[in-house]
């Protein structure tokens, strides 16, 4: 398994690539929005200029370094960091060329020059991370690694390091003081900690993960001195359950340090406060304006389609677990099996109409209404009947934690073809392995994303609305 000399060596200097081609890129948008812009003092031209550059500086202060380490960071966390980092150039670079200037700086200049770079910024930073995954998959700009145990956290890691050539990562073999039985990559296991230190020197390995921190051996002790001696990195892997999901948080105690089990950035006040002021907006519009010319016609129509009300409420499960009744344009006859039976694609108790407000999700627009009550968010796990909660509160594991948020009308999971009948266990789980994702990666451009996604799928029409 002998790799041969190292190739990677360059990439160390990536994350400093990036931040000075974003540095360049400031400069560039700046000499251009002067070009575009009234002509300033000679003095001012040159503090400009100037304050550009520290206030990039103080960025990158801010961030505490060069960019994020992590190469699987999903592409709307990109463009979120270069929004914020504009934004934080902005802030610096106004406050600092008011105090400074001895004329007044155009507003105009402020304006046009940001309004340029709050598109240029994240398009050059996507443009910069497909080129670079662009080279990885074409074995350029690799890291070498090698992972330490023979556990099930070993082979998860190994399937998410291989699972995208263009992270950059070639996983060169596995180390364990004993391969284990029930090890499935037993072709790829190289030999015991003892073989490590040569293998990592003859390999130039990069970085070296550690799999075993129960091990009580000293062990781990002897891979990071072998790590230290080769100027290779050391990481250390705890042993956890898939199910607790990604992303820990590390937080500090004193000099105690532990990390949290679930992270939820809707626990932040200032993104919790963001989305419900979305959802306010966004459903006032929506019910002002839009609603009324729905509604209208589709109650008319429900009305003559067969006897009952216009809207159909259903108790479920929202925030915390605490019920509440749902709205949606009753779409079947009136009938004592509605609170517990899902439909189905051949439902007889549906109508014609029915049917059709189903496949154009014209019967869930009655939720904008719980979206602006509260019960609801326009993004967020769908919510579930009471019998459902129940029930599969029982079969799956972590079930409730999809209602540490507010339900949504649209969700992670349904963009992503798990809408409609849950008719197996395992459709049910996969949503709500979606549902978790969605909660611990929240964005505010995640919601867009999805936003954007649902009113794609209802044009295209949805093959799983029943």
């Amino acid at each position: 398994m002998s790799a041969g000399k190292r190739q990677s060596g360059w990439g160390q200097y990536l994350r400093l690539c990036y931040s000075l081609s974003d540095l360049v890129l400031f400069n560039v948008v700046f000499a251009f929005t002067l070009w575009l812009s009234k002509p300033i003092g000679a003095y001012e031209h040159k503090l400009l200029w100037v304050l550009i550059n520290i206030s990039y500086m103080a960025v990158i202060v801010k961030n505490r370094g060069f960019r994020h380490r992590d190469r699987t960071i999903l592409l709307d966390r990109v463009v979120a960091e270069s929004l914020i980092n504009v934004g934080l150039h902005a802030l610096f670079f106004l406050s600092l060329s008011e105090i400074l200037s001895k004329e007044p700086i155009p507003l105009s200049l402020y304006l046009i020059y940001y309004g340029m770079m709050v598109f240029a910024l994240p398009v050059w930073n996507l443009l910069s991370r497909r080129l670079v995954k662009y080279f990885r998959r074409r074995g350029y700009n690799f890291t070498r690694t090698v992972i330490v145990g023979t556990n099930r956290t070993a082979e998860r890691l190994c399937e998410e390091l291989n699972s995208d050539p263009g992270y950059g990562y070639r996983m060169l073999g596995f180390f364990d003081t004993e391969c284990r039985e029930e090890f499935k990559r037993k072709n790829e296991f190289v030999g015991d900690t003892e073989a490590l230190k040569k293998f990592v020197t003859d390999n130039h390995i990069d970085q070296i993960y550690y799999t075993n921190p129960e091990d009580q051996s000293g062990t781990m002790q002897d891979v990071i001195r072998i790590a230290d001696e080769n100027h290779a990195e050391f990481f250390l892997v705890p042993s956890a359950d898939p199910s607790l999901g990604r992303g820990f948080e590390l937080h500090n105690i004193g000099s105690v340090t532990v990390l949290a089990g679930r992270r939820n950035p809707l626990k932040n006040p200032f993104n919790a406060a963001s989305k419900r002021l979305f959802d306010v907006v966004a459903s006032s519009l929506f019910l002002v304006t839009v609603y009324p010319l729905v509604y209208i016609p589709v109650a008319i129509a429900i009305k003559l389609s067969s006897p009952g009300p216009v809207y159909f409420r259903q108790k479920r499960t929202g925030y915390e677990g605490r019920s509440f009744n749902c709205l949606k344009f009753r779409t079947m006859r009136v009938n004592k099996d509605a609170d517990t039976c899902q439909a189905t694609k051949d439902d007889k108790r549906k109508t014609k109409l029915g049917d059709f407000l189903r496949r154009s999700s014209i019967d869930e627009l009655p939720q904008f209404i719980n979206v602006w009550k509260g019960d609801m968010s326009v993004v967020g796990p769908r919510p579930h009947m009471l019998k459902h909660t129940e029930d599969y509160s029982k079969l799956i594991d972590h079930y409730m934690v999809r209602h540490i948020v507010k339900p949504g009308i649209t969700g992670w999971a349904q963009v992503n073809g798990y809408r409609g009948v849950t008719d197996k266990l395992w459709k049910m789980e996969r949503r709500v392995e979606y549902d978790v994702w969605y909660i611990e990666n929240w964005t505010f451009l995640l919601d867009l994303k999805i936003i954007v996604r649902t009113v794609l799928n209802v044009f295209q029409g949805e093959r799983n609305a029943y």
